[in-house]
């Protein structure tokens, strides 16, 4: 018992730094987006998007992936319906994950050609994400 409190605990944090990169990091496209090609702001911001995807975006999602395996292990919801919707809803999170690291990729060679409107615009989906994913967690249905 005490070692499934432990693995959800460590799920939870992980899960939070997730999210939190999740959110900084299109906000962040959306300021990168405005700033001139190769200027001391544009090339600031490649530090920041990069030392945020590979320090704490990337690690927290595997993190959470092998908890949350854990979890369903652990308590036999792997095969429960909501588990599974949740399961979906993480993998199109994880799916966006990749495209903020392509686009990382683009503004790292100035070849980013979307307007931070696009951004400010995606910036909405992780949090729509996660906040189903949260409800099917917590309610269960």
């Amino acid at each position: 018992m005490e070692t499934l409190l432990w693995v959800k605990a460590v799920h939870i944090i992980a899960v939070i730094a997730w999210m939190a990169g999740m959110l900084y990091l299109p906000r962040l496209f959306v300021y990168h987006a405005a700033a001139p090609p190769k200027s001391a702001i544009s090339e600031t911001f490649k530090v920041m998007e990069r030392r945020l995807l590979k320090a704490i975006i990337n690690p927290s999602m595997i993190v959470v992936f092998l908890t949350g395996f854990l979890l369903a292990y652990l308590t036999g919801y792997w095969q429960s319906a909501w588990l599974q919707a949740k399961f979906v809803l993480v993998l199109g999170l994880a799916g966006l994950h990749g495209y903020f690291a392509r686009w990382l990729r683009d503004f790292a060679t100035d070849a980013n050609t979307k307007p931070a409107r696009f951004f400010r615009f995606v910036n909405e989906a992780p949090t729509l994400l996660m906040i189903v994913i949260v409800i099917l967690a917590v309610l269960k249905p």
